[in-house]
């Protein structure tokens, strides 16, 4: 029997449960802890045009079980209720879905990647800071599977191996994505549940994307040398020569550079800046974002010579490539529609908030990072995450008395490192797919720098405690 029938056997004994399956059966525990778990309320008051609990407040109210009808009218329900989040990540996915459509941004990196080849020692920094670029503003992570191959191409002609190429690219837009200082998918969604300034410690997130990339630079360049030295110390050396490495020079189709492309991605620039600038100074929330989205994606068509129809087929492929996340928003808001209905939220906030009570501060975010990794690796969703656990974990943050930014900061830590190596991320396991890399193999690669961004973020969650992060 071959490996391509045994890998089938296997999979057919065993497939890891579907996100929407794992956060349908948390609905039904959900529903079923309203029946076990006593009701009860904490006193909310509004402060700084924000709602909070007061600390001290949790009282006993009378049981109000979830039916087993109105288990279910929580998906529908949860979806209502985060309608301005899914419409915001359809519209914001339709509008890169245009700009990707004109080939911009395919032609912007090859143009970058062909330039540094070449130069060993500027192709792997100059690589990975594009990719984290676009990793911070649009959230890149499956898009990044396209120049998976161009990235092989290029470190194999330089004497690297596939797993250096792959990392080029993927490492660098998870620096981008963890960073998440614009990020409309991630960062943006926390805050707008942790009723928080969009984008707000946008510093303190630059800082830390900072070290975070610099690390994943330099682990790269090391692996990089050392293959380059000794070819046989590649983690794929004998898969390269078998050749079940997936890469063909002919990939380098992608259409060159033109003065529309430069305009296009400046028109996407522009449209960033009057984002955070609105944001700052006139409060922008979802609504005006995701306006200036698709008012961005449009003008981007029009540059980029499509025609009408092209446009919003275009806007449809993008939001298409968004369904996933954005339904998933809807089936996440399902769990606290029943946590709320059946009055148990409080119950289970002053639970968890009763067990940190005896922790300092930053141990406490310590703990909010370790609950959003394993989170991750059952709801690899950043958006659906965001939605699953930011209602529990701002009020908990308020009554332990820790800035509901570093609530923030532990969902994005735990949710964007994670997805580097956690076998449910899709990003992750396509982008193997498309390079051939065994996932074991990758995994020997990528586990010393995965556990390198965590203490990075650790060391971040302290620091953000110690000083009040706002």
């Amino acid at each position: 029997m071959d490996r391509g029938e045994t890998n089938e056997e296997t999979e057919s004994r065993f497939r890891f449960p579907h996100t929407y399956a794992i956060l349908l059966a948390v609905v039904i525990i959900a529903a079923a802890l309203s029946y076990v778990i006593p009701a009860g309320e904490f006193e909310r008051v509004e402060i700084e045009n924000r709602t909070e609990v007061v600390p001290g407040s949790y009282t006993n109210v009378e049981q109000n079980p979830v039916s087993f009808f109105e288990l279910f009218k929580s998906i529908p329900t949860g979806l209502i209720a985060g309608a301005n989040i899914i419409f915001y990540i359809f519209l914001v996915g339709g509008a890169f879905g245009i700009i990707r459509a004109t080939g911009a941004i395919e032609a912007v990196i090859q143009q970058v990647m062909i330039s540094v080849k070449g130069r060993e020692k500027l192709m792997i920094p100059v690589i990975m800071l594009v990719f984290s670029i676009l990793g911070f503003t649009t959230g890149m992570s499956e898009e990044a599977i396209i120049f998976v191959p161009i990235g092989i191409v290029l470190a194999t002609a330089l004497g690297y191996d596939a797993i250096v190429g792959t990392a080029m690219v993927t490492l660098g837009a998870a620096a981008g994505f963890i960073g998440g200082m614009l990020n409309p998918f991630t960062v943006g969604i926390a805050q707008q549940i942790a009723e928080l300034r969009l984008f707000s410690g946008w510093g303190f997130r630059s800082i830390v994307y900072l070290v975070v990339l610099g690390t994943g630079i330099v682990y790269v360049m090391r692996y990089a040398k050392k293959v380059q030295k000794d070819p046989k110390s590649s983690l794929v050396y004998e898969e390269s020569k078998k050749g079940m490495i997936n890469f063909t020079e002919d990939v380098m189709d992608f259409e060159k550079l033109k003065k529309r492309h430069v305009l296009i991605l400046v028109t996407f620039a522009i449209g960033i800046i009057v984002n955070v600038y609105g944001i700052f100074r006139y409060e922008w929330y979802l609504t005006e974002l995701s306006a200036n989205f698709f008012l961005v994606g449009l003008v981007a068509g029009l540059i980029g010579r499509m025609k009408i129809n092209d446009i919003f087929d275009a806007f449809i492929d993008g939001m298409k490539l968004v369904v996933y996340g954005a339904i998933i928003v809807g089936f996440a808001r399902a769990i606290v529609v029943v946590l709320e209905s059946g009055l148990i939220i409080d119950s289970v906030i002053n639970g968890m908030s009763s067990v940190l009570d005896f922790l300092p501060a930053s141990i406490t975010a310590l703990g909010m990072l370790v609950i959003q990794v394993v989170i991750n690796f059952f709801v690899p969703s950043g958006s659906g995450q965001a939605m699953t656990t930011m209602p529990i974990m701002t009020p908990i943050a308020d009554l332990q008395n820790i800035p509901r930014q570093v609530a923030v900061l532990a969902y994005q830590y735990g949710d964007g490192i994670t997805n580097t190596i956690i076998p449910t991320s899709a990003s992750l396991m396509g982008v193997l797919a498309v390079s051939g890399i065994p996932y074991i193999k990758w995994v020997q690669f990528v586990w010393k720098v995965t556990l390198l961004w965590l203490l990075i973020a650790a060391v971040a969650l302290v620091v953000a405690t110690v000083i009040g992060i706002s």
